[in-house]
């Protein structure tokens, strides 16, 4: 293979790339431990994935998240609308995941800090 067949992207959209997964990540397994404490998922287009139960909710988002940040990385170097850098999103998308983790944080600090596991058959929500 000669180098002209490869498509190289720049180093730095690797550690927004990989933080962004490592967050999405950890979102999920919050958002289920918040919905375990009683919490609702506020995203529309994600609330009907958590019918499938923890790890369907937990595959599709970091399956969606990765693809995202896929298109975003393989797009960097376009502007969008002629003005901004895409990869620049990738950036964007990091701050956003960092402020929404802390978010979930203070919320399971508010509800209570035990995570559980997701691998059982133990139901999202618990009867009231």
């Amino acid at each position: 293979m000669n180098a002209a067949s490869c498509d190289w992207h720049d180093a730095h959209w690797l550690g927004p790339a990989v933080v962004i997964l490592l967050l999405s990540t950890t979102d999920a397994f919050m958002t289920l431990t918040l919905m375990r404490h009683g919490a609702e998922e506020a995203n529309p287009l994600m609330a009907p994935l958590l019918l499938g139960g923890g790890p369907a909710f937990a595959y599709w988002k970091v399956g969606l998240t990765a693809f995202g940040v896929l298109v975003l990385t393989t797009f960097a170097r376009v502007r969008l609308f002629g003005v901004v850098p895409v990869g620049w999103i990738l950036y964007l998308a990091t701050a956003g995941y960092i402020v929404l983790i802390g978010y979930e944080m203070r919320l399971l600090h508010h509800y209570g800090t035990d995570f559980v596991s997701y691998w059982g058959p133990v139901p999202l929500q618990f009867a009231t």
